[in-house]
C-alpha cells in the first residue's frame, strides 16, 4: 500500500481503534503518556515521523539538528522531539513553527515544552502536542544531539518513518513496518463498533450489544 493511501486511511479511523490495533499487532503499547496533549488547537495530525533528540549542555547553542530538519524534511512530516533530561523547558516556539508551517509540516509532538502559544495560534494555527507549556529557553540548557534517529517521546520509542496519529484523544505511534496491517485492523474495529453502537441504541440495551460483539 502506498504511503499516501496509508495516511489517508489513518485520517478516517478513530485514534482509539489505532491504539487497539497497535496493542494487538505490535504486542505492546503504542500510545504516548497522557501529558502529551494538544496545546494549540484540536486538529488531527497524521503523518510520518521525523525525529530529533535533545540533551543537556551548558553551552548556548541553537537546536541545529531541528532547524536543519525543518528545512530538509518532506511536506506532511510530523516533527517528534525527544529530550534526555528534565523537560520543563520549551523545545519548540514561534520561529520553529514558522519554518515548519512554511515547509508544510503536519504538526509537532514534543517530550518537552512549547512556548509562544498565542503567536502560534494566531499566526499559524499549527498543531503542537507537548508534555508542557513553558516560557523557558533551551539555550544554555539543551542542545540537539541528532536527527532522524530513534527517540523516546511520551514513553514510546519513535523511529523515523513511523506513522503518528494524534488528536484530542492522544498520540499513537504506528510502527512503519506494521502500518498497513494496523490500518486494516483499525478499520475493522471502527466498523464493528459502529454496528455495535447501532444495536445498543436499537435494543436499548448495552448488555445485548456487549453479548453479541464482545467488545467494550
Amino acid at each position: 500500500m502506498l504511503l499516501q493511501d496509508i495516511i489517508k486511511g489513518f485520517r478516517e479511523v478513530a485514534t482509539a481503534s489505532v491504539a487497539d490495533a497497535v496493542d494487538k499487532l505490535a504486542g505492546k503499547r503504542g500510545y504516548m503518556d497522557h501529558p502529551i496533549k494538544p496545546r494549540i488547537n484540536d486538529k488531527r495530525v497524521v503523518g510520518p515521523a521525523v525525529t530529533v533528540l535533545e540533551g543537556p549542555t551548558k553551552e548556548f547553542l541553537p537546536p541545529q539538528h531541528a532547524l536543519d530538519l525543518i528545512d530538509a524534511a518532506a511536506p506532511g512530516s510530523v516533527m517528534v522531539i525527544g529530550i534526555d533530561g528534565e523537560a520543563d523547558v520549551a523545545i519548540w516556539g514561534g520561529l520553529m513553527t514558522a519554518g515548519a508551517y512554511a515547509r508544510g509540516f503536519e504538526g509537532a509532538v514534543l517530550d518537552g515544552g512549547v512556548r509562544d502559544i498565542t503567536e502560534i495560534r494566531r499566526d499559524y494555527d499549527f498543531p503542537v502536542f507537548s508534555r508542557s507549556a513553558s516560557p523557558g529557553t533551551t539555550l544554555g540548557r539543551f542542545k540537539t544531539l541528532g536527527a532522524n534517529i530513534p527517540v523516546v517521546c511520551g514513553g514510546i520509542t519513535v523511529n523515523p518513518g513511523d506513522i503518528i496519529v494524534a488528536d484530542i484523544d492522544g498520540v499513537v505511534v504506528v510502527p512503519q513496518a506494521l502500518a498497513a496491517e494496523v490500518l486494516k485492523m483499525a478499520q475493522e474495529i471502527d466498523k464493528r463498533e459502529l454496528e455495535q453502537a447501532k444495536l445498543i441504541v436499537q435494543a436499548r440495551s448495552l448488555k445485548e450489544g456487549l453479548a453479541k460483539y464482545g467488545r467494550i
